[in-house]
């Protein structure tokens, strides 16, 4: 990890430039918690992990101009790990530039936490190359034994706007939506979204706006 924001209140971090091997593990450009009223601008992340990672306890951030890869791409989350009850609100990034990453714009909450993570936007985003561009995982989990068993307790996702977002996708997916059965992402909305190859979607209540592909089936 590099630049951590943790604990903080209006903050503007701006220019920076943060760098890490594209192999190394765990080196977060910028990793923000439990911080609130948040501004992210102009700035050249490339890293082995998230160009920037939201988490727990973080409201009001606002991220724009950001050039990001190599690295797993913005990311909230992870939320809910071992149970946890986490909440992250009023997210929005407008202005990126996504190359080769593993991810394009991610939510990520582990299965069996609670919570919310709500009123995110992400707009103006050009995607080249990206393994998952648009990706939604509400049930992650830590296992190597193939596909995790469903629980009944999530942290809700709900009220994402994906706005003017275009480009490649490295994988079969441009667009990854997998909800939990028992709390389903909900007002989910892409609007003037282009990306190539197809849609995986579960357990989302999502709708359209201008010319979007791909869609859900």
């Amino acid at each position: 990890m590099h630049v951590r924001f943790e604990d903080s209140t209006n903050v503007q971090a701006s220019y920076l430039t943060v760098t890490a091997p594209e192999t190394s593990p765990n080196t977060d450009g910028i990793h923000v918690t439990n911080t609130q009223n948040i501004t992210i601008s102009n700035s050249i992340i490339g890293t082995g992990d998230d160009c920037i990672s939201i988490v727990s306890g973080s409201q009001n951030v606002q991220a724009s101009g950001i050039t990001c890869g190599p690295g797993h791409g913005i990311s909230i989350g992870s939320l809910g790990k071992g149970g946890s009850e986490d909440h992250v609100s009023k997210v929005t990034v407008n202005g990126a530039k996504i190359s080769g990453t593993m991810n394009g714009v991610r939510i990520k909450t582990w299965q069996g936490g609670s919570g919310m993570a709500s009123n995110i936007v992400f707009q103006n985003i050009q995607m080249n190359d990206v393994t998952n561009p648009i990706i939604i995982d509400q049930n992650y989990c830590d296992t190597n034994n193939g596909q995790c068993k469903q629980q009944s307790k999530a942290v809700k996702v709900q009220n994402v706007l994906y706005q003017n977002i275009r480009g490649t996708s490295a994988s079969k997916d441009g667009i990854t939506f997998d909800c939990s059965k028992s709390i389903p992402c909900q007002g989910i909305v892409l609007q003037n979204v282009q990306l190539d190859k197809g849609a995986e979607c579960s357990n989302v209540k999502l709708a359209y706006k201008g010319n979007v592909s791909p869609r859900c089936a």
